[in-house]
């Protein structure tokens, strides 16, 4: 399952190790509050142009009136100076550039559906470059700029979009809207698979004939729907092929086998060229075009292993493992100039640096820009700038650039700068502790606003999800540690086993061991923190996740009595019903089998199992889902919620009908933080 169960969701963060006995006070600064939060504008996408002088981006501001975000295209220049909104429609995304500089593609559904735009830099409005009834979705644009490639959703069998256009208007008027399905993965996220793939197409960036299927017929998605993104397409430099991402095994639900296909521009068969049974993924070709770069995981069914750095040589084929001595994992990859060194992200305790290598095997990875979160690279095309989102705790992504070595790290865009100024905000201060078999530990802690040492203050133990992620040093909008700190709690996050970013090994050791080490780590990182900070009120102590994050929270529940409350949100509360997942590796992995296989695994950590012990069930617990969670079913909720009334449990149940595993509608957030912050004010404050 993504550990985007956990993975993307909830990703929390903090900042520069420190030990802070008291901080001084701006009386012109106010606590960040919800109403400052939802304000706050959202960087993402940088994408810089092949010359280097502009990066263009995606910043998405929540509507609370419309319930929606609304996103816009801004360039900024690489020299800096002011920011530039190119689009005004509040429904544009993904920036790609032409190489010569002089227009931008983006995703547009200002009209409907969405669609492929083009707007020239030389004045004049956008205007559609596609206009199929399924939408275009990824978008890149060749290097020679004669054609774009994109994905869209059509029905395999349907040869021409007039097929796909009449498929569903049929399924649009029948009055039967069963889902039907004879085979796994039959739905994802928060959507049900109804027979349409992502194919991928091109089309000529004059527009001069109409969009081409290079995938006809193909009864997989590109990139995989499952685990796939904008980085698993890619033409090569000469422009006559794309490399992709595409899972092909038919019973998806138990894969995470993905491999590399080619395909040519002009068209004709795709070629399969990785063969290995874990995932590969996020092909890059070399400038020179005599390797694919692209990462990959060796353990089958299990995505949770690490992210080694591959090199394919075009010419003999051969696959060559380059990181496997780097007990990291590497993403978001990018080739130098000259084609000698290899650059990518990785998460490293609690940060994510941009590491460099030389692209040969045993090469030892350095890292250029470290001790603070980096994401989405792209680099001009000499090499000599880089671009990238720069996140922390204390501050939403912005738009950065650097050289290629990792100098001149200058801030490019500041579309916060004027709420942040308002806010105070203490930095993260980070400690290590011995964990459960005397394992080190990392956690992180924030003091609420308006410090004061000689008070004593609730203690807020954020539990993070995946249960393979970590808490990272990156703003999060779903769970804000600044908000609840803000509130007046000492916020407390503690990367327990499992967690990314701290060695395989690390991240292994919670495999059919969900409630046993995990949980140790949890409650010995409360205890270091009650006998190192003595403003910490362990009198008042509440915990609360999501997704894992969640179970962890139902399992602190059933296992001891020390908190003045819990909440839990979409967590997994009964491992055999939890079976109706979608990703069904995710499950089969980590319990070590299916519940028929190993039903052990499926009833030991499982908090349903202890619901009855001893009357376990005694601390006042909100419960939080979201009916269109598919990946963790909200039944789960409905059942921990049964279990702690007809046990005489103060609880609440608050169930989103159109939110799915997060709840991201502005006014849905709004709800969600106000309940989230009564609920602890109720029981702890």
């Amino acid at each position: 399952m993504n550990r985007v169960i956990l993975r993307c969701s909830f990703v929390f963060a903090l900042l520069v190790a420190a030990n802070i006995s008291g901080f001084a006070q701006d009386s012109s600064k106010h606590p960040i509050t919800f109403t400052d939060m939802i304000g706050m504008h959202r960087v993402t996408e940088p994408e810089i142009s092949r010359d280097g002088k502009w990066i263009a981006y995606t910043v998405t501001t929540p509507d609370m009136d419309a319930n929606r975000g609304a996103s816009n295209i801004w360039i900024v220049s690489t020299a800096g100076g002011a920011e530039m909104q190119l689009t005004r429609s509040g429904h544009d995304s993904s920036p790609v550039w032409s190489p010569d500089g002089k227009t931008l593609a983006f995703l547009s559904s200002r009209s409907g559906n969405s669609q492929v735009y083009l707007l020239s830099m030389e004045g004049g409005e956008a205007h559609p470059l596609t206009k199929l009834s399924t939408g275009a979705d990824i978008v890149k644009w060749s290097p020679d700029g004669k054609a774009l490639a994109f994905t869209s959703s059509v029905y395999p069998d349907c040869k021409d979009d007039d097929c796909n256009s009449k498929r569903d208007a049929e399924k649009e008027k029948n009055k039967v809207k069963a889902h039907v399905a004879e085979r796994l993965l039959y739905r994802h996220w928060t959507h049900w698979n109804e027979g349409k793939r992502g194919h991928l197409f091109v089309i000529p960036a004059d527009g001069s004939a109409a969009p081409r299927d290079l995938t006809l017929g193909a009864d997989y998605d590109i990139p995989p729907d499952e685990r796939g993104g904008p980085g698993d397409i890619n033409f090569s430099p000469d422009s006559k092929e794309l490399c992709y991402t595409a899972v092909t095994d038919r019973m998806e639900a138990i894969s995470t086998n993905a491999d590399l296909f080619i395909v040519p521009v002009a068209g004709g068969e795709a070629k399969r060229i990785t063969t290995q049974q874990g995932f590969d993924g996020s092909p890059v070709y070399s400038p020179d075009g005599k390797f694919i770069a692209y990462h990959a995981q060796l353990t089958p069914g299990y995505e949770a292993d690490r992210w080694r750095v591959m090199l394919y040589d075009r010419q003999s084929g051969k696959r060559e493992n380059l990181t496997e001595g780097f007990d990291r994992s590497a993403e978001e990859l990018a080739s130098s100039a000259d084609s000698k060194t290899i650059f990518f992200t990785a998460e490293n305790e609690t940060q994510k640096p941009v590491y460099a290598m030389v692209a040969r095997a045993g090469a030892e990875p350095k890292k250029i820009i470290a001790d603070t979160f980096n994401t989405a690279i792209s680099f001009s095309a000499d090499g000599k700038t880089l671009a990238f989102e720069r996140t922390s705790l204390t501050m939403p992504a912005e738009v950065f650039a650097s050289a290629s070595d990792g100098s001149n790290v200058r801030q490019l865009s500041h579309q916060n700068d004027s709420i942040l100024a308002a806010l105070e905000m203490n930095p993260p201060e980070t400690f290590w502790f011995e964990g459960a078999e005397g394992t080190k530990v990392q956690a992180m802690l924030i003091r609420p606003p308006k410090f004061d040492a000689t008070k004593k203050y609730p203690l807020l133990v954020v539990l993070h999800g995946g249960p393979q992620t970590m808490s990272s040093n990156a703003w999060s909008y779903r769970w804000n540690p600044q908000v609840f700190s803000a509130a007046g709690y000492v916020t407390l996050m503690i990367n327990r086993r499992g967690s990314t970013g701290y060695g395989q090994k690390f991240t292994d050791e919670i495999t059919n061991d969900w409630g046993g080490k995990a949980y140790v780590d949890v409650m010995n990182g409360v205890d270091y923190t009650l006998k190192k900070y003595s403003f910490v009120d362990g009198t008042r102590m509440a915990a609360a996740g999501g997704s894992y994050g969640g179970y962890m929270a139902d399992w602190i529940a059933t296992h001891n009595g020390r908190f003045k409350a819990i909440i839990s949100h979409a967590s997994v509360y009964d491992k055999v019903s939890m079976y109706a997942t979608e990703e069904l590796w995710f499950e089969e992995h980590d319990m070590q089998g299916t519940p028929w296989t190993n039903p052990e695994s499926y009833r030991k950590w499982a908090p349903v199992t202890f619901a009855g012990e001893l009357g376990k069930y005694k601390t006042p617990t909100l419960v939080i889902a979201g009916e269109r969670d598919y990946r963790v079913p909200y039944t789960q909720s409905l059942e921990f919620f049964s279990a702690l009334q007809r046990q005489g449990v103060p609880s609440k149940l608050v169930v989103f009908p159109d939110e799915g595993h997060w709840v991201l509608k502005p006014q849905n957030s709004q709800f969600w933080y106000k309940t989230f912050l009564d609920w602890l004010a109720l029981y702890v404050k």
